[in-house]
This record gives structure tokens, C-alpha cells and sequence, in this order.
């Protein structure tokens, strides 16, 4: 009961605060950049509020406990990202006097034609990003209260729906600065709290080296059908079926094996027990959890997936459509660089806490590993290692960190998909209106909050990778180029982006429908950013160089715009709304 008043409060405070941006927003640029009157300070909060999702709120430290401290590169490269961007994007695409990506697009290119391959993909990138959000929301209430999943879906997709069409940009910043300090005090406070919980305990070894034990009975009842592999031999009582027929009582599950639990099976795991595990958690005792990476040997070519992911998160960054729109609301180049330097600390300073949750729950939640529940750690060990109110409390102050997390990413997407929508594919009076911001936020919301409703057997950060790894391949060519390179033409980059966009997303598909692809295949589809990155910039200058009569001939005169001080750089003005 708590935690449903945690959630109803921040869902509250975040309709609030959309309604005093109803007061605040009335032209245009109000809505689609807050008339670019945001601060450095205030812009980076913001930032760091619409940047950590679901994926790092819950799916780190998931990841994490799961597979152990390689996945650490997820937190490195979605902070790393930034460094990136500040070095190569931010200063030059403020200049650029742009509202949106496609706006830079033809801006630069001069073509019609790549602006609106730019809007297809800012929305499939948004829609993909949407889905781990709304997912998450359905795993948090589903946890804490037991409600159906669509439900957390529902929840965030109106609030999220309410206070973006009441007062777009303006009103969403203002929000989004508030919910990066309560996610941050909500995952630091309950974390200090629980370790010196683990320290009053005697401080036992997380690590040590053996797979995770029940260090008390554990009761795990599934709620679909897992498959589950078994490393060390054990003897757990079953209620249920077992590989599809009935079992009742004691049963001895042998070394090394497999066997499938079905939906609505009870399993209880006696203390001293190996805890065995679902079959997408991987297998480690305490030194291969340790492994920088996979060093067990468990995991198909560990290298190429670490680095294509890393490759993935630093280059995404720069393409993710609700990242970039907020460097247009700075009010100058300056502003945007000091906004990026001052995001790198704030993710810093938030990463530093979903490794010790991931390290806790090795102790007290190791039946996520054999449920397959990993991404709730986070929500579950307050109550775990609290007794009575203090943990419901505590638990309470997560839970909202959690909504937090889903409503702000979710509402910076939302507007950066409804911008889009509403100048580039609606039509009409809608187009490029506030009457079409708020149809083009229905639309931006509805399409993602049905698609999570379908099964995806997908954690919340490895559908966030693959949305950077599907913005990577696209907009970073189209971007670095762009602002760098006075040879692109409008073909190679409408080459490029339809290059790395069908590579790309057609890994992305195959791997969220999870198609069962063998060896080396299976790994390029699952990690695509070290193949598709390379194919979509080779194509991009391929193209333009065979095309150099295709050069736009204002090149010269945008490329100054973008990288002069302001207010002594010439060129084209931005399209008008």
C-alpha cells in the first residue's frame, strides 16, 4: 500500500508541475525548445533526469547481478557517451538554429528527402527507447503490488500524456530537473542504508567463490513457464509440473542439466542450497562474476560484444533524438558545452549506487536468478534486508525513484517524437502547430504503450543498447559528417542513414523477436553497432564522393554557421515553424 502512494505521488507532482507549464508555455518555441532560455545548470538536471530510464535505474544493476561487473561497461559507455557529444556535437547543432534533428538534416543537406528519412528515424529510435519504459513501469507495479503489468503501462503512458500536451518543452524541463535528484535520492539513500544492514550482519562475502546460496529457504512460484539450467546438484521440493508433467514433493535436480518449470509452479529452495538459475542468467561463481569480461567462457566471443556494445553507447549518445532536442534549448554553443560537462558528473555521481544493489542481491535476493527476475533487485532488497516498516518505507522511496525514472525518459521522448510528428508527417492545420504537438504526443505515446504490452523476452538495458546501437549507425554518421566534413552530399547521407538504418533495425527485430540464430550470426545481430557504424559512414562517404556535383551549394556558408563564435557566423537561417 505504501508504495502505490509513492507511485500516485510522484505521478501527482509530475501532473502538477505540466500544469504550471500550461501557464508558462504560450508560442510555439515554448513548446518545442522552451524559447532556448534554459541554463546550463538547470538543462543538465533536466538532461539527467530524462537520461536515466529504466534501463539504469533497474536494468544495471538487473544486468549486474546477473552476469556480474562486466556488465559495467552499460554505465560506462551511457556516461562516456557525453564526452563524445561535447567534443564533436554540442557547440556546432546549437548553432545550427535548429528545433529538431531533421531540421539539422536539411539544414545541411539542403534535401527534403533526408529530412524526412531523419523524422522516420527519430521515431522509430523514440518508440524503441519507449518500449523499456512502459515495460519497466508494468515489472515495478507488478512487484511492489501485484497489479497486472499493464497497469504500470497505462499509469505512465497518461501522465506522460497529460503533462506533455498541457506544456511541452517549458513545463517537461522543469520536471524532469526535479526527478534526477529524487531518482538520485532514491537510489543512494535506501543503498547507504543497506550497507550498513550487510555491515551489522558481519559483512559477508558477496563474491565468494561459488555461485549464489540460499542463505534461508526460498519460495519461488513462477508466473510463465522458465527454462531453467542447474550447475550444481540439489535437492528442492516442486508443486507443479516439471518439463510438462505433474510433479509433487521432493526433487533431485542433477549435474550439469536442464528442465522446464511451468506457469503457476511453486519451487522452494532449502538454505545451503546452490540456487539454480533461469536459463538467460549466466553462469558464475564469484570469481567469474568478477571477470572483466566473461572469462568463464560461458559467452560467445565476449571481446567483439564488449566492444561493439561500448561502441554502441558512446556513439548513440549524439543520436538519441529526447538527448539532442535538449541542447537546443541552451541559448547559445557555450551553454550547450558546459550543459554536456556538467551531465558527465551528475551520471557519474548516479552510477556509483546499482552496483552495490547487484552485489547485495548475490546475498539476499538470489531467487531472481532462478526466476529470471533480475531487473527487480533493486525494488526487492529494501524489503529484503529491512525489517517491517523501515523496509516498506524504504521500498516506498525506490518504487518512486523507479516511476521517477519512467515518467521523465518517457516524457522527453514524447516530446522530442511529437515535434517531429507534428512538422514533418502530420499534415494539415496539425502541422507544425500547438493543436499538432499535442496530436503528435497521442500518437507518440499510444503506438509504444501497446507494443510493450506484447511478450519480449528482452531485459530493459539490452532493448536501451539496442536503441543506441540503431541511433549510432544512423544520425552519428549523419551528425560527425555534417558538421565536420564539407564533401557530404544530400545522396550520401540519405545513403547512410538508409544503410545503417536497415542493417540496424533489422538486427534490432530479429533480436527482439528473438529469432535463435547460431555462433557468430547470433552475436552480430545481438551486438550490431561494430559492423553496422562502419557499413553506414563507409555508404555516407562512399556516396558523396562518387557524388560531388551533389555538394549543397550553401555548404560553406553553414559549415561557418556552425562552427563561428555566435554573433559573427553568417548562413542560413533555421526553417521556420
Amino acid at each position: 500500500m505504501t508504495q502505490a502512494v509513492a507511485v500516485a505521488l510522484v505521478c501527482a507532482a509530475t501532473v502538477a508541475v505540466g500544469a504550471l507549464g500550461l501557464r508558462l508555455s504560450r508560442t510555439t518555441s515554448d513548446f518545442y525548445v522552451a524559447s532556448r532560455m534554459v541554463s546550463p545548470r538547470w538543462n543538465a538536471s533536466a538532461i539527467g533526469g530524462e537520461y536515466l530510464s529504466a534501463a539504469s535505474f533497474l536494468g544495471v544493476a538487473g544486468l549486474v547481478l546477473a552476469a556480474g561487473t562486466d556488465m559495467l561497461w552499460y554505465p560506462i559507455g551511457y556516461t562516456a557517451g557525453y564526452l563524445v557529444l561535447l567534443v564533436l556535437v554540442a557547440a556546432p547543432l546549437r548553432r545550427s538554429g535548429a528545433y529538431t534533428l531533421p531540421d539539422f538534416a536539411e539544414i545541411r543537406t539542403g534535401s527534403p528527402a533526408v529530412r524526412l528519412a531523419a523524422s522516420v528515424l527519430v521515431v522509430g529510435i523514440g518508440w524503441l527507447y519507449l518500449l523499456p519504459q512502459f515495460r519497466g513501469a508494468g515489472l515495478t507495479l507488478r512487484t511492489v503490488t501485484g497489479a497486472p503489468g499493464w497497469v504500470g503501462s497505462t499509469v505512465v503512458a497518461v501522465v506522460v500524456l497529460v503533462s506533455v500536451a498541457a506544456g511541452g518543452m517549458r513545463s517537461i524541463t522543469l520536471v524532469q530537473a526535479f526527478q534526477y535528484w529524487l531518482k538520485l535520492t532514491a537510489i543512494a539513500f535506501p543503498a547507504v542504508v543497506l550497507l550498513l544492514v550487510w555491515g551489522a550482519d558481519g559483512a559477508p562475502d558477496p563474491v565468494a567463490d561459488r555461485p549464489p546460496v540460499a542463505a534461508a529457504p526460498i519460495t519461488v512460484t513462477f508466473t510463465e513457464s522458465v527454462r531453467v539450467r542447474v550447475d550444481v546438484p540439489a535437492t528442492v521440493t516442486v508443486d507443479g509440473t516439471v518439463d510438462g508433467a505433474l510433479a509433487r514433493g521432493e526433487l533431485r535436480l542433477a549435474a550439469p542439466g536442464e528442465l522446464t518449470f511451468g506457469a503457476g509452479t511453486t519451487v522452494v529452495v532449502p538454505a545451503g542450497a546452490v540456487v539454480p538459475r533461469a536459463e538467460s542468467v549466466p553462469a558464475g561463481d564469484g570469481e567469474s562474476w568478477l571477470a572483466p569480461v566473461a572469462a568463464d567462457g560461458t559467452d560467445d566471443h565476449p571481446v567483439y560484444r564488449t566492444y561493439s556494445l561500448l561502441l554502441a553507447l558512446l556513439l548513440g549518445t549524439m543520436g538519441l533524438p529526447h538527448v539532442i532536442v535538449r541542447f537546443y534549448t541552451n541559448p547559445d554553443g557555450r551553454a550547450a558545452r558546459r550543459t554536456a560537462a556538467v551531465v558527465v558528473g551528475l551520471l557519474g555521481l548516479f552510477y556509483l549506487f546499482p552496483p552495490v544493489y547487484a552485489a547485495l542481491g548475490r546475498l539476499y535476493a538470489p531467487d531472481l536468478l532462478l526466476s529470471g527476475r533480475t531487473d527487480a533487485v533493486v525494488l526487492l532488497l529494501p524489503e529484503r534486508m529491512l525489517p517491517g516498516r523501515w523496509g516498506e518505507a524504504t521500498s516506498a522511496l525506490v518504487t518512486a525513484g523507479a516511476f521517477a525514472a519512467f515518467l521523465s525518459t518517457a516524457s522527453g521522448l514524447t516530446v522530442s517524437v511529437a515535434g517531429v510528428l507534428s512538422q514533418d508527417l502530420l499534415r494539415g492545420r496539425a502541422r507544425a502547430s500547438v493543436a499538432g504537438f499535442r496530436a503528435g504526443s497521442l500518437i507518440a505515446v499510444v503506438v509504444p504503450a501497446l507494443l510493450s504490452l506484447l511478450t519480449v523476452r528482452v531485459g530493459l538495458a539490452d532493448t536501451v543498447g539496442l536503441a543506441f546501437a540503431l541511433a549510432a549507425s544512423t544520425f552519428c554518421p549523419l551528425l560527425v559528417l555534417g558538421i565536420w566534413w564539407r564533401r557530404l552530399t544530400a545522396l550520401g547521407a540519405l545513403a547512410g542513414l538508409a544503410a545503417g538504418g536497415l542493417l540496424a533495425g533489422a538486427a534490432v527485430v530479429l533480436t527482439m523477436i528473438d529469432v535463435d540464430v547460431p555462433g557468430l550470426g547470433g552475436v552480430l545481430l545481438a551486438q550490431p553497432a561494430a559492423w553496422t557504424v562502419p557499413a553506414a559512414f563507409a555508404v555516407t562517404i562512399g556516396v558523396s564522393l562518387a557524388t560531388p556535383q551533389a555538394v549543397p551549394g550553401d555548404t560553406q556558408q553553414v559549415l561557418v554557421r556552425l562552427h563561428a563564435p555566435e554573433g559573427r557566423h553568417l548562413g542560413r537561417a533555421a526553417r521556420p515553424l
